[in-house]
């Protein structure tokens, strides 16, 4: 967690220096029951291997036996929040096993609205200096800023 707080205030601390605006608070969505559909979408098809919180478990930052890496944790402990949202959306629908992962794709077994109330619920999971270095990340992507 160190690690990820020292990465956002650097990230933070260059945009001030590079005399950009820091970015505006982060607007959650906090609707209850969008939180309450993601947190049973998440339960039911994502909890047994991101855990019941979404802090995957111990050792998820390398490779298993077989060379793949285990399911990082969705809490904003680990890489997630780095991706744009259409990557995060893309993710869910596709899955991981084109790209060497493991999860399988969630394309035509969620709907749009299942995939962003999940999104929604393990983001209202993140402190909120991760969210708000998330949000700049994903309006940059939105503006073409930045890839991914």
């Amino acid at each position: 967690m160190k690690k990820t707080l020292l990465a956002v205030l650097g990230t933070l601390l260059l945009a001030g220096c590079e005399g950009q605006k820091q970015p505006a608070a982060a607007v959650r969505n906090t609707d209850p029951q969008v939180l309450a559909q993601g947190r049973q979408v998440f339960k039911k098809n994502c909890a047994a291997c991101h855990g019941d919180r979404a802090q995957a478990t111990a050792g998820w930052e390398r490779p298993g036996a077989d060379g793949k890496y285990p399911p990082p944790p969705l809490d904003g402990s680990a890489h997630a929040w780095h991706h744009p949202k259409n990557w995060l959306v893309q993710t869910i629908k596709e899955g991981t096993l084109k790209i060497g992962g493991n999860m399988p794709g969630w394309k035509g077994k969620l709907s749009d609205d299942d995939i962003e109330a999940t999104i929604a619920w393990f983001q209202s999971l993140w402190p909120d200096e991760i969210y708000a270095a998330w949000a700049d990340i994903d309006r940059r992507a939105r503006r073409g800023e930045a890839g991914h």
